[in-house]
């Protein structure tokens, strides 16, 4: 962050000193919501979620070297009061962005943000100073922490950006502007709080390209008509990539490379590369073609785009994370979260990498799925036993049994069982894998099946 002094970050976002000895102390580090994250130097948000009040933490942050607290009240150490501490944040990231000016770059879909945002900023980090979203910090919180962590020698600002409903995107490029929108796909993420289909989702998360400048990009997936619809919703420049051959960036070639990962030709208009993505799954091709899309208009050519693919690793956990027991058990977790295209991608790449080998997938339920939540369950059953898992086993009540009883009933040759938690599927995991395994595990963050692929990545 750019130093600041208390005083400026006051008038700035419309506070009240309390407890503040020294307006002239200088916030010098990013700033945090979590008392654990605080930095020397740093500003810690104290924001109230629905189990814990960061208030009650404002002590123990100032302790580990936070120069004040943003707050909503007083709390004994030096704080900035505000009416409401998330509008603060947004203007003093606002703020700071106005006076540092790097290039920002949102970007959101259905699936695949995290990892596209993770291949892309290891692209363009290699050619200039580039501040990612950490994790998926990509909501009216995590946006502006990112641009806080940014300073005057930033270049590159990536900025995933989340929405769970219409309006979401326009609050989030009110405090970040892009110069550049990538849209990857509509899919049917969040469908129970966005409306009824993937027109409403399109709808929202179209909103992106509608902030775009006039000399700004809009990135937009060829392959994906809901988002090609989107091109008349902006006056910025409109650039295709996919693997449609009408795309000018695109990906050609696409071939195994064994143990689940995927090469392929990179397509641009500076030329073609090949690429081998360090990834599992066929479905990251499409991650890294996005990536390389918005390197394209930044003005990398194929050849540096493609090195910085090459050279990519997986960055965010519980995607695709790959543990290797010491009896040759291999653990995939993507148990970070779960759509019906995020699930069957993940079991496409998890027997993919298993090859030969006998496979399990722990399946819990896939969220806000909405009236059609209990078909899209039973979908993936009958995929599991399609793609010839060995072994399923459905975490927790409700729509979970729906997806075991399809599997059972697909007349293949899987093992299904149902459990009603998480503690009762790792008992159950561990005692019916075998030494040289692959078990992929997955479902909504909300099950906490992550706890799961811990316990058997530890076993």
């Amino acid at each position: 962050m750019i130093p600041m002094t208390l005083g400026e970050i006051a008038q700035v976002v419309g506070a009240t000193p309390h407890d503040v000895r020294d307006p002239r102390a200088r916030v010098t580090a990013p700033a945090a919501v979590d008392s654990r994250e605080v930095v020397p130097g740093g500003l810690f948000a104290a924001t109230a979620g629905a189990r814990v009040d960061g208030h009650d933490y404002a002590g123990v942050a100032v302790a580990a070297g936070a120069v004040a607290v943003l707050a909503s009240r007083p709390v004994g150490v030096p704080a900035l009061v505000v009416e409401d501490v998330q509008v603060a944040l947004g203007l003093l990231a606002r703020h700071v962005l106005s006076r540092i000016g790097p290039t920002v770059i949102g970007l959101t879909g259905s699936v695949g943000k995290t990892t596209t945002k993770d291949l892309l900023a290891q692209v363009l980090e290699r050619h200039a100073a580039t501040v990612a979203t950490d994790r998926s910090f990509n909501n009216e919180l995590g946006l502006p922490l990112t641009v806080l962590r940014a300073d005057a020698g930033t270049r590159y600002l990536v900025l995933e950006m989340g929405a769970g409903r219409k309006g979401d995107l326009t609050y989030l490029t009110g405090i970040a502007p892009p110069q550049v929108g990538l849209v990857l796909n509509v899919g049917s993420a969040h469908v129970e709080r966005m409306g009824a289909g993937p027109a409403d989702i399109a709808e929202a998360k179209g909103e992106l390209v509608a902030a775009l400048p006039a000399d700004g990009f809009a990135v937009l997936n060829a392959d994906d008509p809901y988002v090609m619809g989107m091109a008349g919703r902006t006056g910025a420049r409109i650039v295709r990539y996919g693997r449609s051959p009408e795309a000018p960036v695109r990906a050609g070639d696409v071939r195994p490379a064994g143990r689940g990962r995927t090469a392929f030709e990179l397509v641009t208009p500076s030329g073609r590369a090949p690429v081998e993505l360090d990834l599992i799954g066929e479905h990251q091709v499409g991650n890294a073609v996005a990536a390389a899309a918005v390197a394209t208009v930044l003005g990398l050519d194929a050849a540096e785009i493609a090195a910085g693919l090459n050279a990519a690793r997986r960055r965010s956990s519980g995607r695709l994370e790959i543990v290797e027991r010491a009896d040759g058990v291999t653990v995939v977790d993507d148990a970070y979260n779960a759509s019906p295209e995020s699930m069957r991608a993940g079991l496409r790449a998890a027997k993919a990498l298993a090859g030969n080998r006998r496979t399990v997938a722990v399946l819990g339920a896939m969220g806000q799925q909405a009236d059609a939540s209990r078909a899209r369950h039973a979908e993936i059953g009958r995929l599991v036993a399609e793609l010839g898992f060995d072994l399923l086993i459905a975490v927790g009540p409700g729509d979970p049994v729906a997806m075991a009883g399809e599997a059972a009933a697909s007349g293949r040759n899987v093992s299904v069982h149902a459990v009603e938690d998480v503690p009762a599927a790792v008992m159950l995991a561990t005692a019916l894998l075998r030494p040289g395994d692959v078990v992929f595990v997955k479902a909504s963050s909300e099950v906490g099946l992550g706890a799961c692929a811990r316990a058997l990545a530890g076993a």
